[in-house]
């Protein structure tokens, strides 16, 4: 039963991910761990390697009806592989595990994987909730001027961040494309999609160097899934408003986030 709601929930994530651009992916590694009872570690490579084909195939959508910015995702996507490259395939697999023992606790890697994972969820859950919908990064004037510094450094930090914890990060990226690269909402969906493949693709080439062992063919199933959604949402994204769906969703990622705190600290 657990498996039939894990596939379930990988085309609602892939759908989410094409309404909004942000969001799906932040469940990806939850629905592989308890869902699909994949270990939390080599579940953030697989997630890698699942958000990467997924915003690929929803990126190119809205790159044929140009709704994308190529100038902004070379700007804000190369730091971003850079970073997400090196994190999976030196400091990474560079953490110990356990990685923390005092006296009878034991922090190992897969549960500080997951609670980070929390900390992320509770942040993007935050951030969605207080977009109202995405109506007020819309009201924001288009012409911003270019902060390329700070475009170049959040890259390189949401690169760091998915590398490890399997997530694409749009949550982080949309208002850093908005506020900073001036780019309306809609394009801003577009260039983030395309970013999130970029350097989740470049991710998981990271940890196939270094993990003794991956699925291939586990991974290529998932990832039809969402990439089925992904295409769905598309669609929808250009007939449908996603503010209500995102506030439902942003406060979905919110319980879920609690979800795992209280099952990894007082559950397991």
């Amino acid at each position: 039963m657990s498996f039939l709601l894990g596939y379930a929930a990988m085309v609602l994530l892939g759908m989410v991910l094409g309404l909004i651009g942000a969001g799906g992916s932040i469940l990806t590694v939850p629905v592989l761990v308890y869902l699909l009872e994949i270990p939390a570690s080599q579940a953030t490579g697989y997630s890698l390697a699942i958000v990467g084909a997924t915003a690929l195939v929803g990126g190119s959508e809205y790159l044929r009806c140009k709704q994308s910015n190529l100038h902004m995702t070379l700007i804000f996507g190369t730091p971003a592989i850079i970073s997400v490259y090196l994190t999976r395939r030196y400091i990474f697999p560079a953490v110990p595990d356990p990685v923390m023992q005092f006296e009878n606790f034991i922090l190992s890697k897969d549960v500080m994987v997951m609670l980070l994972f929390a900390v992320f969820m509770f942040i993007a859950a935050i951030a969605m909730i207080r977009s109202g919908g995405g109506t007020a990064m819309e009201a924001l004037p288009e012409k911003v001027k270019l902060k390329y510094l700070l475009l170049f450094s959040g890259g390189f930090g949401v690169g760091i961040i998915t590398g490890f914890i399997g997530a694409g990060g749009g949550f982080m990226i949309l208002p850093f494309l908005v506020l900073m690269g001036g780019l309306p909402i809609k394009i801003a969906i577009g260039t983030s999609l395309l970013i999130i493949a970029a350097k989740s693709v470049i991710g998981f080439i990271g940890e196939a160097q270094v993990a003794y062992s991956i699925d291939y063919h586990f991974v290529a199933l998932i990832t039809l899934l969402p990439v089925v959604g992904i295409l769905f949402g598309a669609y929808l994204n250009k007939r449908v408003h996603a503010g209500k769906l995102k506030i439902a969703f942003s406060w979905f990622v919110l319980a879920m986030g609690i979800y795992i705190v209280i099952k990894e600290l007082f559950l397991s």
